[in-house]
């Protein structure tokens, strides 16, 4: 018996084949994303990662090593090596615990600071740019979504 275009079984297979299935669409929507917001972020020296530091510590400064790589789900190497260059930059400083010296904790400078009045701007017309012609609806169930999926896979 052949298959038609229209059986079921086939259809949901194709959905698996790249370029359609969804984590190739996931990665090439990161790779747009990403590339546009290296762009934007070129003029103030800055990449989307040091942008992701700036964010935990605009939240909470004074953050341990640890707790900003578990936010970022990021691995220590690849975080010292961020953190070496943005305080190279005079953007942050790190300490030692005063309770454990194992620990170091990260500090927002004055210029690290700054950046809080222009940097979330230029985030806000890249997601923008992204969702046009999308309601906020579904952009809130969209981000919904992607919070569910990380979560499973988690």
């Amino acid at each position: 018996m052949s298959q038609s275009n229209h059986d079921p079984d086939l259809e949901s297979w194709q959905h698996n084949l790249a370029p359609h299935n969804l984590s190739y669409r996931i990665k090439l929507l990161s790779q747009l994303l990403g590339r546009n917001f290296t762009e934007k972020l070129e003029p103030f020296g800055l990449t989307p990662f040091h942008w992701l530091v700036l964010c935990c510590l605009w939240q909470e400064d004074g953050l341990p090593t640890s707790s900003i790589s578990d936010r970022l789900k990021q691995v220590g190497g690849t975080l010292t090596g961020v953190l070496d260059r943005m305080e190279e930059r005079g953007l942050v400083r790190r300490e030692r615990d005063l309770h454990d010296r194992r620990i170091w904790r990260i500090w927002l400078t004055d210029a690290g600071r700054e950046l809080e009045t222009t940097l979330p701007p230029i985030a806000a017309a890249v997601r923008a740019e992204a969702m046009h012609g999308i309601s906020s609806p579904h952009c809130e169930l969209f981000s919904q979504l992607l919070n569910q999926a990380i979560a499973n896979l988690s």
